[in-house]
């Protein structure tokens, strides 16, 4: 039942305050109509008795006390929704921005979700190949899986969820079934065009649909852009039977959206200002990721955030990494040199990627190769903390092939062009290269078997000091080229 009521209460912020309502319930949409004739919308936030609050989206200007009137619509917010809607761009709310006219629903969905039983969930298996080899090797990304990407301001994580949204595809026979659904949240409006540009360059638009949600945008349709992002997202993928990859970039601007709308309310914050309820309000959307018995589709998230001063222990990050499975985490002195995507490797990892690789998924050297890499890199750290002490030319042989090992590491694997896209074997393959700097002795977690198959040995090379020789010789005869090319 529609009903009407004529007046205010009160108006705080972005908020009205109605008396004396019957039968409201919360999320429910209503319209509000001024004394000019306008309508905007809005939404109840909260119950107290007979006494409602409402958030209004386009904000409370021109709003009086006496000669507006609310209507109650008596159902949440719905967002409209069709096959039509893969290269369509949206505003934060759902409204079509992209000048293409309006959806003409095939059906309307509660941006809210609706719940899954965990019985009927699925266990993530199959990966999606990025074509990115620090993700594809070292943190894979399971179909179905929630990954999140910790980043810092100024770091490269728009190119990196442009690269990704570029490249993503499943090596299966639904290669073709891959949707992306991009939500952008309080970005400018460079960055916005800069996804469309991306997108519309690299021919990928008609399998997105973008939600874009700009700074100067109301806060209100900031907390709504990953909702309406999500349910387009569950009707691909559990509608239509589609693979889905949600992108969702910057979750720190939906916690200060979050927390500015909490603290309008009255609310007492909690953790460094945040509302007591981040947490369960990130999980109400990062749960919506995973696969559903009875359905062909899947939804994968790749929430991405910033850290502030790059503050791993700051509320976002650290609620963020206990919803999700695992994290992808951006180096800011990788970033300072230049390096591209600078992945930060040891703190990075996919929790569900264990079940995911290897036979019958990638190739059945790939947990081996992965645990080897991150056994290896983490003794180059140890490396470079000595020759930070007593001097690189004091090292070991051993610890200069680790030094070896590393910058090329760095250079050749962790980095890849912009436009580069690589495939799994290319990646594993290009493991193993960079592993064979290293004697096949340090190599122990990896079985004889597999060494036997991938390891690249150099019978002339068969101990350290032998190897080490042979890149200082390559070093001196670079330098040597080097200076020819000056001379000229």
């Amino acid at each position: 039942m529609v009903l009407n009521y004529v007046g205010l209460k009160e108006i705080s912020g972005s908020l009205i305050v109605l008396d004396g309502v019957e039968n409201a319930s919360y999320e429910e949409v209503v319209d509000i109509k001024l004394g000019d004739g306008n309508y905007r919308k809005g939404r109840i936030v909260e119950i107290q008795g007979d006494r409602v609050v409402v958030q209004v989206f386009e904000g409370t200007n021109s709003i009086s006390l006496s000669n507006t009137s609310v209507k109650l619509q008596g159902h949440p917010m719905e967002i409209s929704l069709s096959p039509e809607i893969l290269g369509r761009v949206f505003s934060g709310s759902g409204e079509p921005i992209d000048n293409l006219g309006r959806v003409f629903p095939h059906k309307k969905m509660n941006i809210n979700g609706t719940p899954i039983n965990p019985i009927s969930r699925v266990y993530p298996k199959n990966y999606i190949n990025t074509g990115i080899s620090a993700i594809d090797v070292l943190s894979t990304l399971i179909r179905g899986q929630k990954l999140p990407i910790f980043s810092g301001s100024g770091m490269k994580h728009n190119e990196l969820a442009v690269q990704i949204a570029r490249q993503a595809k499943i090596d299966d026979d639904g290669k073709d079934n891959l949707a992306i659904v991009f939500a952008a949240m309080g970005v400018k409006n460079d960055v916005a065009e800069y996804f469309r540009r991306k997108f519309d360059e690299t021919g990928v638009t008609q399998r997105v649909v973008m939600y874009l949600n700009l700074s100067n945008d109301p806060v209100i349709e900031r907390i709504l852009t990953p909702r309406c992002a999500l349910t387009t997202a569950e009707y691909l993928a559990f509608e239509l039977g589609m693979h889905v990859l949600v992108i969702m970039t910057d979750m720190t601007s939906y916690a200060e959206a979050l927390r500015e709308f909490s603290s309008s309310k009255g609310e007492i914050p909690g953790r460094k200002g945040y509302p007591g309820y981040l947490y369960s309000d990130f999980a109400s959307l990062y749960e919506r990721a995973g696969m559903v018995k009875g359905k062909s589709g899947s939804i994968t998230q790749i929430p991405i955030l910033t850290m502030p001063n790059d503050d791993i222990t700051h509320p976002v990050p650290d609620l963020t990494g206990y919803i999700t499975e695992g994290q992808i985490v951006l180096d800011r002195a990788m970033d300072r040199k230049g390096n591209y995507p600078p992945i930060s490797v040891l703190p990075s990892l996919s929790r569900l990627m264990k079940d995911g690789i290897g036979e019958g998924y990638t190739r059945p050297d790939h947990p081996e190769l992965a645990n080897q890499l991150f056994a290896a890199y983490a003794k180059v750290q140890d490396s470079r903390a000595l020759a930070s002490v007593i001097g690189e030319d004091d090292l070991s042989a051993t610890d200069k092939l680790y030094m070896k090992f590393g910058k090329a590491f760095e250079n050749e694997f962790i980095c890849q062009g912009f436009n580069e896209n690589r495939t799994i074997e290319q990646s594993l393959d290009l493991g193993w290269k960079l592993l064979s700097i290293l004697p096949r002795t340090e190599l122990d977690r990896v079985s004889g078997e597999t060494l036997d198959k991938y390891y690249i040995e150099d019978k002339s090379l068969l101990d350290s000091k032998a190897k080490i020789d042979l890149f200082e010789k390559e070093d001196s005869n670079d330098e040597d080229e080097d200076e020819d090319f000056e001379d000229n």
